[in-house]
Order: structure tokens, then sequence, then C-alpha cells
């Protein structure tokens, strides 16, 4: 009975901890926007969704509906099992190469069944960085950077503009090369 109480008391003031923990834990923030003097910016994590939106769908949506995909290499894609791999996108909304290759790289994703789970978008301002700092972590230089993880170790990346004229052929190539490389890497360190 006392051994009863005891447990019951502990797992009262566990759940208790826990739940103050997860009340004073920040909150992070999706989809900012600020206002600059060349108008609206999108800064930090963002939603595939914000881009529809005004004043972004303006690029967005024309750029997504006009472009035409390399078929082959989509479904390349597919057969590689792009949707088990990490991807994570840095981009302007101020960058006129991100509102080119952004919207194509979205339509590609939508054409695959990419799911939004694994994607990671970031937006940063004109110096390239964004609130919580991810561009350092990631060596950001240019944008769009699209980062392609299996693992949590990068295999590739699209740095500004892919080296074929279409993201979807890069990222067949990244997908293509041995990652056999990244598994030893990652049973290495278990070890």
């Amino acid at each position: 009975m006392i051994c009863k109480k005891i447990i019951t008391n502990i797992f009262t003031v566990t759940v208790l901890a826990l739940t103050t923990q997860q009340f004073s834990a920040q909150k992070a923030v999706v989809n900012r926007e600020v206002e600059t003097n060349d108008g609206k910016m999108l800064l930090g994590a963002q939603l595939k969704d914000q881009f529809v939106k005004e004043p972004y769908s303006q690029w967005y949506t024309k750029e997504f509906n006009e472009y035409q995909m390399d078929e082959k290499a989509v479904s390349e894609l597919k057969k590689n099992k792009i949707t088990a791999y990490d991807l994570v996108v840095f981009m302007g909304t101020w960058c006129e190469d991100s509102h080119r290759d952004f919207p194509r790289l979205m339509k590609i994703l939508e054409e695959v069944k990419y799911p939004d789970s694994r994607l990671t978008i970031i937006a940063v301002n004109r110096k390239k960085e964004s609130p919580n700092g991810e561009e350092s972590k990631y060596n950001i230089s240019k944008v769009p950077t699209i980062i392609v993880q299996k693992y949590g170790k990068e295999i590739g990346r699209i740095i500004e503009m892919p080296t074929t004229g279409y993201i979807e052929r890069d990222l067949v190539e990244i997908l293509k090369k041995d990652d056999s490389s990244v598994i030893k890497e990652i049973f290495k360190k278990e070890n």
C-alpha cells in the first residue's frame, strides 16, 4: 500500500515537472514575415503553403505552373526513392534565383509525392542570415541552396543554380552517388 502511494506520488511529480517544462519551452516560430524597405520578406522556418499567399504568390504561382519538368528525371527520382531523403532548402523571397528555382523544386516534390515532414525550408535575408542562425550550421553563402541528406549526413547540394539546368536532373545525380560512405560514417561513430 505504501509502495503504491510512493509510486503514485513519483508519477504525479514527474508529470507535473514535464508539463511545466513543456510550458516553459520556447515555441519555434514558423512562417515569420517581416516588413523591409523593399516590402515584405519571409525569414526563418517556412511551410510551403506560405508561398501561395500575397505577395509571394506573384512569382511563385507563375513559375510553379509554367515549369516543364524533365519527366525522365522525375521518374528516376521516384525510382531512386527521393522520398527517403531529407531536404533542407535555403532561399530568399527577395532573390531572383529563388523566385525561379524554389517553385520548380516544389513542383517536382509535389510530383514525386515528397513528404512535407522531410522538407525544411529556411528563408534568409539579403545577408543570407536566418533568425536562428541555421545558415552557419549548413555553411550557406548563396541562395537558393538545396541540401540532400541521408541519415542526417549531407550527400550533396545544389547551390544557386542547377549545374544541368534542371533541378530534377541535379537531384538524380546526387542520389546516384554511393552513400555507403555515409552509412559507414554512422556505424563508425556508434562503435
